[in-house]
């Protein structure tokens, strides 16, 4: 007899651990099944962002900035670092160990919550009610398509995990490359060239739109270009690629140039960050009638609701950004519409984050949107040259920037580059949330000295008011 559940949930990443974990402290019984495995051949949940994704990157970022500080930046402090070396076996290690304790805590939750947890790849059976996994049967009342996203591959230049890299081989590459090739300037790609830059690479980014991170506002992705190509990282922007091949020591790349002309680059390992596609083959869509969009998307309306009756669908294997907190929101919200709540999700005041060396973070309208729709603004800017906690971390790079609304003063969009930029992103979204004004922000008392009081500065800077600079 086929087990019985009220929520099947597909998918172990952040969209579907959240979502089961919800749904089992909201009294629904619940099963999840993923069919991740770690590199001990054990069960590992937490999908592509806690394997190798979200925490592996960070923990590699974390790591080769302190090996960058230690070797360039100590001195400033007073601090003598001779005999400097790069464990890089070590580094990797730490980064394993990091996952597996994500790992271990998922798993943790999982009990903790009396949740059913089946390792393999489920998929629908002869009807949307019933998951099939391992030649095993569930019945479920509810359905929760969580399978997530892979990299998309350069057409011609399939992944192999040891030259022509996705996010998965450039998190494990064994010795640091001399030359090192990124396809890609976005998150993943930006994040990876500096980890290994940091390292000691002589990294290439070639990125096919003609603006650099053409999402961010303007003048943050401007600043961010100079920073960028002060530390080091050579990026090139309008190229087209035209062929990759490898061999058994080095990756060609010949691709003609913004400026038209034909180019060849040889590196010694390549990372493809070119963007992701849903993980929607094998479940049988077909076979149940479940509707996909001609990207391969589930089709989903605003609660996450699919076509088919008790069937949902969340995280990346639909519409929106593909970030793990916004899958998480979606996974959260999705357990409570099942168990009769009413929650909502904004969409418009979803973070994002680029983890580089300084960090990039926004939330909101950019300015170049906000000229595109019309609407009337006041814009206010606080560079961190001028914030004393930054001088003290001897890190002033970047700025804080407001956009509010010209009447009623409603925050539009911030956009931070600098340190610890996703921390006080924080901020900026609760405040949008509760539909707060840049006034708001410049009157609350902010510590002194903080990075926050940056944020101060830069609300009270769309009235012309700012206060340290």
């Amino acid at each position: 007899m086929a087990q019985s559940f009220d929520v099947v949930v597909i998918g172990g990443g952040p969209a579907g651990y959240i979502g089961a974990i919800r749904a089992a402290q909201l009294g629904l019984k619940t099963a999840c099944i993923d069919e991740w495995r770690g590199a001990d051949g054990k069960p590992a949940l937490g999908g592509t962002c806690t394997n190798v994704g979200c925490i592996p990157s960070k923990a590699l970022l974390q790591s080769s900035e302190n090996f960058e500080q230690a070797g360039h930046h100590f001195a400033e402090h007073g601090v003598s670092v001779k005999g400097l070396e790069l464990d890089l076996a070590q580094m990797l290690r730490r980064k394993d160990q990091v996952v597996k304790a994500s790992n271990d805590g998922i798993a943790y939750l999982f009990r903790k919550n009396k949740i059913a947890f089946f390792h393999g790849r489920g998929s629908f059976g002869s009807s949307p009610s019933q998951i099939v996994v391992n030649g095993e049967t569930l019945e479920a009342k509810h359905v929760v398509i969580a399978t997530g996203s892979s990299p998309r591959p350069l057409p011609g230049a399939a992944f192999d995990e040891d030259r022509i890299l996705s996010n998965t081989g450039a998190l494990a590459i064994p010795e640091v490359p001399k030359r090192l090739g990124v396809v890609g300037a976005g998150v993943i790609g930006l994040e990876m060239g500096s980890v290994w830059r940091r390292l000691g690479s002589e990294v290439t980014i070639l990125e096919a739109l003609p603006a650099f991170l053409g999402g961010a506002d303007e003048q943050i992705a401007k600043e961010a270009a100079k920073v960028f190509a002060n530390q080091g990282l050579r990026i090139e922007l309008g190229v087209s690629i035209s062929k990759v091949s490898s061999t058994k020591k080095s990756v060609t790349v010949q691709y003609t140039a913004s400026d038209k002309s034909s180019k060849t680059l040889e590196f010694d390992r390549l990372i493809v960050s070119i963007g992701r596609l849903p993980n929607t083959e094998g479940l049988n869509a077909a076979g149940v009638g479940l509707k996909l969009d001609e990207k391969g998307f589930v089709a989903v309306d605003e609660d996450c609701r699919t076509n088919l009756p008790n069937v949902w669908a969340i995280g990346d294997a639909v519409r929106g950004p593909m970030l793990a907190h916004k899958g998480e929101e979606e996974g959260a919200a999705v357990a409570e519409r099942i168990a009769g709540q009413k929650p909502h999700v904004d969409f418009n005041t979803v973070p994002w984050v680029i983890y580089t060396a300084p960090e990039i973070a926004w939330v909101g309208k950019t300015e170049q949107q906000l000229k595109s729709e019309g609407v009337e603004y006041r814009a206010g800017t606080f560079p961190f040259m001028a914030n004393a906690r930054a001088r003290a971390l001897g890190d002033t790079s970047g700025l804080v920037k407001f956009l509010a609304e010209a009447k009623t003063d409603a925050i539009l969009g911030v956009h931070i580059m600098g340190p610890f930029a996703g921390e006080l992103i924080a901020e900026a979204v609760v405040a949008m949330e509760f539909r707060g004004s840049s006034q708001d922000i410049g009157m609350i008392c902010h510590a002194h000295p903080s990075l926050g009081e940056a944020m101060k500065d830069a609300a009270l800077a769309v009235d012309k008011r700012a206060l340290n600079i």
